[in-house]
């Protein structure tokens, strides 16, 4: 099984429930969860904004394997580069577009 999160809240428990989900999920003990990817955009983009709250648990998830990915179009809205960004979150020219592409894959969407 394959899972997206997508984390478009700026609320930080929200954020935080997500990336709870996500470790929650490849630690997962069944070995069904094949692969975990995290898609932040519109507010929910400083969850993986370097110097954030969520960097330790986001650069710990990035080292088990967790893919994550940010919306370009957030990063211009918002005035940010991608070098604003945890190292290893990748950018993706539209949030709900690669969002969209995941559940075209088989991805399973969820949203804290």
């Amino acid at each position: 099984m394959q899972t997206v999160i997508h984390i478009v809240s700026g609320d930080e428990a929200e954020q935080e429930t997500g990336l709870k989900i996500a470790r929650n999920l490849i630690e997962d003990e069944s070995g069904d969860i094949d692969d975990v990817a995290i898609v932040a955009q519109s507010k929910g983009i400083a969850a993986v904004t370097s110097g954030g709250d969520a960097t330790d648990q986001v650069e710990s998830l990035l080292s088990d394997g967790v893919s994550f990915s940010a919306c370009s179009n957030t990063l211009a809205a918002m005035d940010l580069e991608e070098s604003d960004l945890i190292e290893g979150v990748e950018t993706v020219p539209e949030g709900a577009v690669e969002v969209t592409r995941l559940q075209s894959e088989g991805y399973a969407y969820l949203r804290p």
